[in-house]
């Protein structure tokens, strides 16, 4: 489980195909590295992977074909930088809000609109994710907790701040770019819990 509260920008190293779909990620990340061990779980652009192996400030961890499919993990390339968050510790701080590491869908930014304190950045919205993202609710963009700022049908926006811009890919993302996109996993059990009793739902 993770925060979405970004620990550092680190950067792959390099991507190595291990047969079939499947392939090996190297990823530098010197904080992240300083207490992990083999099986530890570390978010990288939102997505959850199991640490392979750490060898100085550099871990790896292997990557099956359905996460390269279901995420936009397949198209980094040496040198592209990645935010990375290690596991919540029982007791920590939940700065952002409670976000699995399991990639929903991929987005695509469309937009920027830079103002003078923040900018305003809209994403294009799958529309099996439409129903879970409400305005003011939570939502995770590349492994970044989020306060939803506006909703459309097919879209939503999102407000990010200087230090937002400054410590994660986000700053860096431009109009076409995919984006991994996990919703508030909260919503999906409440749609779970109650689809019996909404209009269409099953009896």
């Amino acid at each position: 489980m993770f925060t979405g509260i970004v620990e550092e920008l680190g950067e792959v190293v390099r991507t190595t195909s291990t047969g079939g779909d499947s392939a090996l990620f190297a990823l530098r990340g010197p904080l992240v590295t300083s207490d992990a061990r083999h099986g530890d779980s570390i978010a990288v652009n939102g997505v959850c992977l199991t640490v392979v192996d750490v060898d100085g400030d550099v871990f790896t961890a292997d990557v099956m074909g359905e996460t390269l499919r279901r995420s936009a993990l397949g198209a980094l390339r040496p040198g592209d930088p990645v935010n990375l968050e290690r596991a919540a510790a029982l007791g920590s701080r939940l700065g952002g809000h409670l976000v699995q590491g399991h990639v929903d869908g991929v987005g695509e930014v469309t937009a920027r609109e830079p103002a003078e304190q923040w900018e305003t950045v809209r994403f294009r919205l799958p529309d099996t994710l439409a129903r879970y993202v409400v305005e003011k609710g939570s939502i995770t963009v590349d492994g970044v907790s989020l306060t939803v700022a506006g909703v459309g049908a097919d879209w939503f926006t999102v407000g990010l701040i200087p230090t937002t811009l400054t410590l994660t890919t986000l700053g860096g993302r431009g109009v076409g770019d995919p984006v991994n996109l996990e919703v508030d996993v909260l919503a999906k059990y409440v749609e779970r819990l109650l689809g019996p009793r909404l209009p269409g739902g099953d009896a």
